[in-house]
């Protein structure tokens, strides 16, 4: 298979919704802890980006065998399989070596780090794959943006801070048939605040998708949140996630980041603005959908440049 039709199957344009929250946790870890693991961090990066282009095929590839309209609403264009005419079982074979890779270097990861690891990175590869697959996968659901949201902006902000500082922020362990779970409640508390943007970004990423998607979702019986709450009110949910993300700029002064850095992560308000009102006016697949992920990339970004930035003024 050509690079151009794999690149287009896995969708690698879209991974940086998953990117940006392990570069968020990794900086993070350095600036609260002044921690670093290399070998831990080359670990998930591999099994990260490996099952996020594995879920991504699957999602592509059971659109294609699900989808009752075949014609119509860019179908022919968005879809890889149907537009680069690819080979079903093909596909299959790259799902199943994207999903090897990724289960191999988080096998080797546990093994690395502890339980806490397994349990985490086994529940996100089970959501992971109800997300896309299943009698009713969770993105035909109202449930997509809660669940992308947790598990992409949290959950592996979490996991890519505690690969490099292991028990200061929680441990899993099993003696003698007892488990024993251990969580500095403050710790996680702070991480779960600082990754606010990321989760609001990347629910409203997939939020954005489904209202661009309403009428080819009703079309094909995904019953996503747009067409629960109709047009209006998702436009609406929309506009209020991304001004709520801002709040995080409160724990970044609490956690000593400098002001001076914080005006610039402020400043970001501007550009962002402006794209929620060009999405709102227009919602299409083809001219402003791409808004959502450029307010996500922003926001999170500068935020992980004003982090390093007060790891390198601390030093």
């Amino acid at each position: 298979m050509a690079l151009r039709k794999f690149l287009k199957l896995v969708e690698i344009q879209t991974k940086a919704a998953s990117m940006i929250p392990f570069l968020l946790g990794t900086i993070y870890a350095l600036f609260r802890f002044h921690e670093f693991q290399t070998g831990h961090f080359i670990l998930m990066l591999l099994s990260l980006l490996s099952f996020d282009m594995a879920t991504t095929a699957i999602n592509n590839y059971y659109d294609y065998k699900k989808a009752s309209k075949k014609h119509g609403y860019g179908y022919e264009i968005h879809n890889a399989i149907v537009n680069y005419k690819m080979n079903p079982g093909a596909v299959v074979a790259i799902i199943v070596i994207l999903l090897v890779v990724a289960i191999g270097a988080g096998i080797v990861l546990f093994l690395e780090t502890g339980w806490l690891i397994l349990l985490l990175g086994g529940l996100s590869f089970a959501v992971g794959i109800l997300y896309s697959f299943g009698p009713i996968p969770i993105s035909r659901m109202p449930l997509g943006e809660i669940f992308s949201g947790l598990f992409m902006g949290f959950v592996i902000m979490f996991i890519s801070a505690y690969i490099h500082v292991g028990d200061r922020l929680a441990s899993l362990k099993i003696e003698s048939g007892t488990v024993m779970l251990q969580v500095q409640l403050t710790e996680v508390l702070l991480i779960f605040l600082v990754s606010i943007p990321a989760i609001l970004g990347i629910a409203n990423i997939m939020l954005a998708n489904n209202i661009c998607d309403l009428e080819e979702d009703i079309e094909n019986k995904r019953y996503t949140l747009p067409v629960y709450i109709g047009r209006k009110h998702a436009l609406q949910l929309f506009r209020i996630l991304y001004y709520a993300a801002y709040a995080d700029i409160l724990v970044l002064f609490f956690l000593g980041v400098n002001p001076i850095l914080l005006v610039l992560a402020l400043l970001t308000l501007i550009p962002v603005s402006k794209n929620i009102r060009a999405f709102t006016e227009k919602p299409t697949k083809q001219f402003t959908f791409a808004l959502s992920v450029q307010n996500f990339v922003l926001t999170n970004l500068v935020r992980i440049a004003v982090l390093g930035l007060a790891v390198l003024i601390t030093m």
